[in-house]
């Protein structure tokens, strides 16, 4: 990346401490605009952490810690949507707050970003009628509400059985190719880091540092059952266990 090019993420030499325990060492970590990175690491390896901090939700301890595209939006593994409001006023509330003051401009987005997950006809329905993968894609429509250039995913689909997940692998692919927003998704799946990412980012056992990175190279769509994507899967598969194993060493 050439020094004229702002980054999505940056950090440089960031380094997070709680009450005495170090979680985060000496991490740095560029993220390219429109890259789409996959963290993986053992739990407890600070992924979240590292999330919080791009998000802003939490400071370093030390280091740097910035984001090029502005305020970034987050999605939890969580929903996290208003229950007592429909699927449409969730993502137009998410409109109201990033500034589009105009109520039948957030229903015509609201409405469009619906379509966009998929979920054209469920503007009205209220949020508890949905199945869980319903409300995720929900949860992405008011992510990408936010118009940010950065869009911060922790484990959004863990919960979802197999096949809802698939599903929502091609929603967000496609939308990815279309909007080109900086992603960095973290997740324990390794398939799921291998079948979306452009590049998979290994963290090491607490206190988490980059341990190893791949790129991707592999043209979409993808499938987790491709043996491309099952032969880098496997390999880093055995990368992690040598963390978790050194881990427990020492």
């Amino acid at each position: 990346m050439s020094p004229a090019t702002t980054a999505a993420v940056r950090l440089a030499g960031a380094t997070k401490t709680f009450g005495g325990t170090l979680v985060l060492d000496d991490v740095d970590l560029e993220v390219a605009p429109g890259e789409f990175v996959c963290l993986l690491g053992p739990s407890g390896c600070g992924k979240s952490t590292l999330l919080s901090l791009l998000a802003g939700l939490d400071r370093p301890s030390s280091g740097q810690v910035s984001t090029g595209g502005g305020r970034p939006a987050l999605m939890f593994q969580d929903h996290a949507l208003f229950p007592w409001l429909t699927a449409g006023r969730n993502i137009e509330l998410a409109l109201r707050l990033a500034g589009t003051a105009d109520r039948a401009e957030r229903r015509t987005e609201a409405m469009r970003l619906l379509g966009l997950v998929q979920l054209a006809d469920a503007y009205g329905k209220r949020v508890h009628t949905l199945s869980g993968g319903m409300r995720q894609r929900v949860a992405l429509a008011r992510a990408l509400a936010q118009g940010s250039e950065l869009l911060l995913m922790d484990e959004p689909f863990a919960a979802l059985d197999a096949m809802t997940k698939e599903v929502l692998h091609e929603v967000l692919i496609g939308i990815w190719e279309r909007r080109r927003p900086g992603i960095v998704f973290v997740t324990h799946d390794i398939r799921e880091a291998v079948r979306l990412g452009g590049r998979v980012v290994l963290l090491s056992s607490r206190p988490g540092r980059i341990a190893r990175e791949w790129r991707v190279d592999l043209p979409h769509p993808r499938r987790s059952e491709d043996p491309a994507v099952l032969e880098l899967a496997m390999e880093i598969t055995g990368h992690l266990r040598e963390e978790i194993c050194r881990h427990a060493r020492d």
